[in-house]
């Protein structure tokens, strides 16, 4: 072990010990969660990383539709909303009295620079293709807010509330990352980094109309070492751990009730092990189905997820609406894997594959690596940072391989995406995507779920492992956690101490 990744370790090992500068005493107005990760930076709609909605989606930034723990689509920023019959232009009545941290007020004006700003030649935000789909923005009034569409879009309104839709103030939008300026109940009060970040209560939350939220004062700390995290619990240093890595330690937090509870819960992530369509052999469907066949999902699962996760054949979960179960389809089988291999010409195959530093990616990381020597393919182990990944893997595109968790849901349209990471191209899945969205019939958009998942299974666009299922660990008398995550957020409005 050298002498930096030693550092680290001890690092991460003495973490729980001591509480950051930011932390304060704790009342029952004050809260510590959990996270395994860090983000990169803090404005939803330019960066990728999840770790940023974790934070300020809906305690710091706010957008027009809010997604209920049950993935409804409800009032956020907009009370209420029309839609005319060809589905392709909504009407939305804002509140009145909302103003951004900075004193600035919350306008349908602020919301169509949002939008822009989002559809913009220079924006990096992922879900862009969204707001480039808006033809018009009109603001008729103040609190009215006009959007037409390009063309119809059947989940608009889910979309509306995830953290890229965040309505962003003017002035303060280019420098959101490290100072974000939104309309939530929080703002930034501080942040150590590689220890911990804290928000506090916006005052002018109040004024319009709505009560502050018990909870005023949140520190998040950055755990990564599940160790570390269930010492952080154990030591009363954590209040939550939302999606802790702590599978293998759950019988100590079961045998104290009183102290603990514990919330098991489905999710819209994916994980799976991404291929570089734009690298040979890659780019040949029968070598990804062999690298997928030669997977044992339920193998990964209990080293990857300590067997908290469902096995999953495309890009789409049990539970969402329109699932299809396609575990069949490239299903674990080591000797047709090594029958493709033969059959596109491939021997002595060496690939890499990069590992982010979340646990599941590094615990499955090397049974992946094992179960592809297997059938003749030898595996190199890279273990980066977040922020390389980001940098290396999502937006340069230099890897073969990656262990990976997509958890944003309805996102098959990454799959018709030019240049996305994977650089997969189908006209057909093109087509079919495109027929999707102009589909206003919910028996027909089924179908055509149905039919996207299919096409992606059998082009084998990458090795989907499983479902993962999320495991919370809190102290027993934090009240208003999430029960089922279809988004990756900790809501912080909704907490209270009983």
């Amino acid at each position: 072990m050298d002498r930096r990744h030693l550092l680290r370790t001890l690092g991460a090992t003495l973490a729980p010990l001591t509480l950051p500068a930011l932390a304060q005493p704790r009342g029952k107005d004050a809260v510590v969660i959990g996270m395994t990760l860090e983000p990169p930076g803090l404005d939803p709609t330019a960066g990728a990383a999840s770790a940023i909605a974790e934070i300020v989606h809906y305690n710091v930034f706010e957008t027009l539709t809010r997604i209920t723990p049950e993935g409804q689509a409800g009032p956020g920023l907009a009370l209420r909303w029309e839609l005319t019959p060809d589905q392709r232009t909504y009407t939305f009545r804002l509140r009145r009295g909302v103003r951004f941290h900075n004193g600035e007020p919350f306008t349908a004006a602020t919301v169509k620079f949002s939008f822009e700003r989002a559809a913009g030649e220079a924006s990096t935000n992922k879900d862009k293709r969204v707001f480039a789909n808006i033809a018009q923005i009109a603001t008729p009034e103040p609190d009215v807010l006009v959007l037409t569409l390009r063309q119809a879009e059947p989940d608009f309104l889910f979309l509306l509330g995830q953290a890229t839709a965040a309505i962003v103030e003017p002035r303060s939008a280019a420098s959101n990352a490290q100072q974000p300026v939104g309309t939530g109940p929080y703002q930034l009060a501080g942040w150590v980094r590689g220890a911990s970040l804290q928000l506090k209560a916006f005052e002018g939350y109040a004024q319009r109309g709505l009560p502050m939220p018990p909870i005023r004062r949140a520190t998040f700390r950055f755990i990564a070492d599940p160790a570390a995290q269930v010492a952080a619990l154990l030591s009363g240093d954590v209040d939550a751990f939302p999606r802790v890595a702590a599978a293998r330690s759950l019988e100590q937090f079961k045998r104290q009730p009183q102290r603990f509870q514990l919330i098991i819960a489905g999710s819209r992530a994916k994980t799976l092990v991404a291929m570089n369509h734009r690298r040979k052999p890659l780019d040949d469907v029968r070598v990804r189905r062999a690298l997928a066949m030669a997977l044992d999902r339920q193998a990964l699962i209990t080293a990857a997820a300590d067997g908290y996760g469902l096995p999953i054949g495309s890009h789409y979960v049990p539970g969402a609406p329109g699932y299809v179960d396609l575990t069949a389809v490239n299903a674990h089988d080591p000797a047709r894997a090594r029958a493709l291999l033969k059959e596109a010409g491939v021997s002595g195959l060496s690939l890499s594959i990069k590992l982010p530093p979340a646990p599941y990616a590094r615990q499955g990381g090397e049974l992946v690596a094992a179960q592809l020597a297997q059938v003749g393919v030898q595996v190199k182990l890279e273990n980066i940072e977040w922020a390389q990944w980001l940098s290396s893997v999502y937006t340069a595109h230099q890897y073969d391989l990656t262990l990976i968790s997509h958890v944003e849901p309805l996102d098959l349209g990454n799959f018709a995406k030019p240049g996305y990471y994977w650089g997969y191209e189908s006209r057909a899945y093109g087509e079919l995507w495109q027929r999707y969205l102009a589909s206003t019939r919910e028996p027909e958009r089924l179908k055509l779920l149905a039919e996207l998942q299919r096409r992606i299974a059998d082009d084998a666009v990458a090795a989907w492992l499983y479902q993962p299922q999320w495991i919370t660990v809190a102290q027993a008398r934090l009240k208003g956690l999430w029960t089922s995550m279809p988004l990756f957020v900790n809501d912080l409005a909704a907490l209270r101490w009983e």
